[in-house]
């Protein structure tokens, strides 16, 4: 299918998807509910739902700075805000952006507005120097961040804030972890050699891959060689301090990728818990395919008397719900999503699941807190508070000599970590 072919019709679905988004739905779940026509243009859609939502303050800025005559229906704001993505990323020739979208009023039913598409979008490329300066205050526009998130930032990190905003409109890097029970990292690194993908080795287990690929295309994937992990999500497994024979919780488990670090680094026994039945299910075809097994159970970290069998844990991972901060780019929607009351929503669910899974940790025992928040007020300020109370709470240095909170930067994601034992 030709370019002018087939973007009228990708606009059109990527309108449908941003638009929902702006209204509040998930643009993780709009993918799941792809028609089987969509999902044939996965790879464009992809393009220009993220690329829009990466740049979302500035599409924003840039409508709203052209649309004289007020703001359009809420299906031709997005139609307007992907297109003025597409005509700034270069991908596609401007008259071809032009022509397409619209087109595409006709495929979302908006055959009236056609005009007003055509005008507005002829008006940017006329007028887009006029147009930059009159957004260049506009904060939003600039840092492609809600402003609430932009303040957040500059308070906790005010060396790194800039940085870090930058960081959550880039786009994210791809790292393997090898699974050394079923092949050797020195051979693992040869098989990349031989199949030609350029890849850099991190660490024992890790590798950063220098273009990313669709997860059927890394070699040794579908053999259960290695899988897909960010850099930053690799840490957890090592900073839990496992040892062989040990009765490990990986609570809020889902999908699965920890839990299966876990069993490749040590002999444990593991249970791996989550609240959510559907997302649980996705967990044990992931240990098949790399030959590995743990006991699954639905149930709520915060109450473990509905589901605890009493026997006490050696080692808890706690990868507590979050406001995904430190992954935003991954997932370009969040930002956006999120509102600034939610952290103290987050906050108190972080506590309560922090005293529950606290009642099932054996003396002696370590618990892992995890998120993937560059939020204090979800990190450290929780972990404290809880060692504050619980005189039985001692926080230890990480095993691996990282920092507790990790920053997204070009190799990895944002991740907190924190361990506690519990004192015998």
């Amino acid at each position: 299918m030709n370019e002018r072919a087939s973007l009228a019709t990708q606009f059109a679905e990527a309108a449908r998807i941003v638009a929902r988004i702006a209204a509040g739905a998930s643009l993780t779940e709009q993918f799941a509910r792809l028609s089987d026509e969509a999902r044939e243009s996965r790879a464009a859609l992809i393009d220009l739902t993220h690329g829009t939502l990466r740049r979302y303050g500035r599409v924003q800025a840039i409508v709203a700075a052209l649309a004289r005559r007020g703001r359009p229906a809420p299906i031709v704001e997005a139609l307007l805000w992907c297109s003025i993505y597409a005509l700034e990323s270069a991908r596609y020739r401007e008259h071809t952006v032009v022509d397409q979208a619209v087109k595409a009023c006709g495929l979302i039913e908006q055959w009236p507005v056609k005009g007003f598409v055509n005008a507005l979008l002829r008006r940017f490329l006329r007028e887009r120097p006029v147009i930059e300066a009159q957004i260049a205050t506009d904060a939003e526009a600039v840092h492609q961040h809600p402003r609430w998130w932009i303040d957040a930032l500059r308070t906790a990190y005010r060396d790194e804030w800039h940085a870090m905003l930058a960081a959550g409109n880039g786009h994210p890097p791809m790292a393997l972890r090898v699974n050394q029970r079923r092949i050797a990292p020195a051979d693992y690194d040869a098989k990349l050699a031989a199949n030609g993908t350029p890849a850099r080795r991190i660490d024992a287990v890790g590798w950063l891959l220098e273009t990313p690929l669709p997860v059927e295309r890394v070699p040794g994937f579908a053999a259960g060689e290695v899988s897909v992990q960010d850099l930053g999500a690799q840490r957890a497994a090592r900073c839990l301090d496992l040892h062989d024979g040990a009765r490990v919780l990986d609570a809020c488990a889902a999908p699965g990728g920890k839990t299966a670090h876990i069993l490749e680094l040590a002999d444990v026994s593991l249970t791996a818990l989550d609240i959510d039945a559907t997302r649980a299910a996705r967990i044990a075809p992931g240990l098949q395919r790399l030959g590995l097994t743990a006991t699954i159970q639905v149930g709520d970290a915060a109450r473990p008397e509905a589901w605890w069998d009493g026997r006490p844990f050696g080692r808890i991972l706690a990868d507590v719900p979050c406001s995904a901060s430190g992954i935003v780019r991954r997932h370009p929607d969040i930002k956006w999503l999120r509102r600034a009351a939610d952290l103290a929503t987050f906050a108190s669910q972080q506590r309560s699941i922090l005293a529950g899974l606290w009642r099932v940790l054996a003396p002696g025992g370590k618990l892992l807190y995890a998120t993937c928040s560059v939020f204090p007020q979800e990190n450290d300020e929780v972990v404290e508070a809880f060692c504050a109370g619980e005189r039985a709470a001692q926080r230890l240095p990480l095993p691996d000599g990282g920092p507790a909170q990790s920053l997204p930067d070009a190799e990895r994601d944002g991740f907190f970590y924190a361990l506690i034992q519990k004192q015998a």
